[in-house]
C-alpha cells in the first residue's frame, strides 16, 4: 500500500503539505485539511496496521519507518513541501526530514505539534507492557478520542492493537545525535497540554540551524481537533517566502 493518501490532487498548487498522524491515528485525521488549505496539495501519511493498511504488520522501528516514508515522498519534493506532524507524528516527521536532508533533499518547512523536542523523548521499556486499560487511560487523558467509543468493546478490539503498537514503537525510540536540520522549524502546542510544556517545545530550536518559531495556542493535547492550525501553516510558509526574498 502507498505510504501517503491525497484525497484531492492539485497539480497547480504551488506547495504541498505532508501530514503525519499521532499515535493510534490514521490518515483520516487530516482528510478535511484540503478544505482548510486550498492553496496546498495535502498528503497524509498512512501508517501500517490501520485504516486502508489494516491487514499489514505494525511498524516497530520509528526511525526505519521514517526512512521508508522519506523514500516514498521524495517524488513530492519537486515543489516546496512542508511536513506537519502531531504528537508521535511530530517525531516521525522530524526523522523523515532528517532522512530527506541526509539524501540532499530539504523540506521547505517542518511543523511539529504537541510534542516535546525529539532529543527529550526517552526510551520507555514500560511501553512494551502497556495493557488495554493503560492504553485507554492514556487516550482519555490526552483527549481526541470519543470516550463513549472507548467504552464500546468492538471499537476497543479494533483500535487498541495499533494504539499499543504505536506506544511500543515510540517507547523504543532513542534520538541519535547528528547534523542539525537545515530547514526552518515551527513548534506548536496547546497551553493546557498535560504532557508537553512550553520549555520542552522551545527545545526544538536546538535541532535546526534554520529559523525557529514557537507558538503556544489555546487548548490541550488535541487543540487541533477543534481548531486546525491552518493560519499557522500559512504563516510559517509565508515567513519562509519572506526569508528567501530577503536573502536575494
Amino acid at each position: 500500500m502507498a505510504w501517503t493518501e491525497c484525497s484531492e490532487n492539485r497539480p497547480f498548487a504551488a506547495r504541498r503539505l505532508v501530514c503525519f498522524p499521532h499515535a493510534g491515528g490514521s490518515s483520516y485525521f487530516f482528510r478535511e485539511w484540503r478544505k482548510g488549505l486550498p492553496e496546498f496539495e495535502v498528503h497524509a501519511v498512512c501508517y501500517p496496521g490501520r485504516a486502508d493498511r489494516f491487514g499489514e504488520p505494525l511498524a516497530t522501528d520509528l526511525v526505519a519507518m521514517a526512512r521508508e516514508i522519506a523514500e516514498a515522498i521524495r517524488p513530492l519534493m519537486d515543489r516546496p513541501t512542508a511536513l506537519f506532524g502531531h504528537s508521535m507524528g511530530a517525531i516521525v516527521a522530524y526523522e523523515t526530514a532528517r532522512a530527506l536532508e541526509a539524501d540532499g533533499v530539504r523540506p521547505s518547512h517542518l511543523l511539529v505539534s504537541g510534542a516535546r523536542a525529539a532529543h527529550l523523548v526517552r526510551r520507555d521499556a514500560r511501553a512494551a507492557a502497556t495493557d488495554d486499560e493503560t492504553a485507554v487511560a492514556t487516550l482519555v487523558e490526552l483527549g481526541g478520542t470519543d470516550t463513549e467509543l472507548l467504552d464500546n468493546p468492538m471499537f476497543r478490539e479494533l483500535i487498541l492493537p495499533y494504539v499499543k503498537g504505536d506506544f511500543r514503537m515510540l517507547g523504543a525510540y532513542g534520538h541519535r545525535t547528528g547534523v542539525p536540520l537545515g530547514c526552518p522549524v515551527t513548534a506548536v502546542a496547546g497551553e493546557s497540554d498535560p504532557r508537553v510544556t512550553a520549555d520542552q517545545v522551545a527545545q526544538w530550536a536546538g535541532l535546526t540551524e534554520g529559523r525557529f518559531v514557537q507558538r503556544m495556542v489555546p487548548g490541550g493535547h488535541f487543540y487541533l481537533a477543534d481548531a486546525p492550525p491552518y493560519a499557522l501553516v500559512r504563516e510559517a510558509c509565508a515567513g519562509e517566502r519572506d526569508e528567501r526574498a530577503g536573502n536575494r
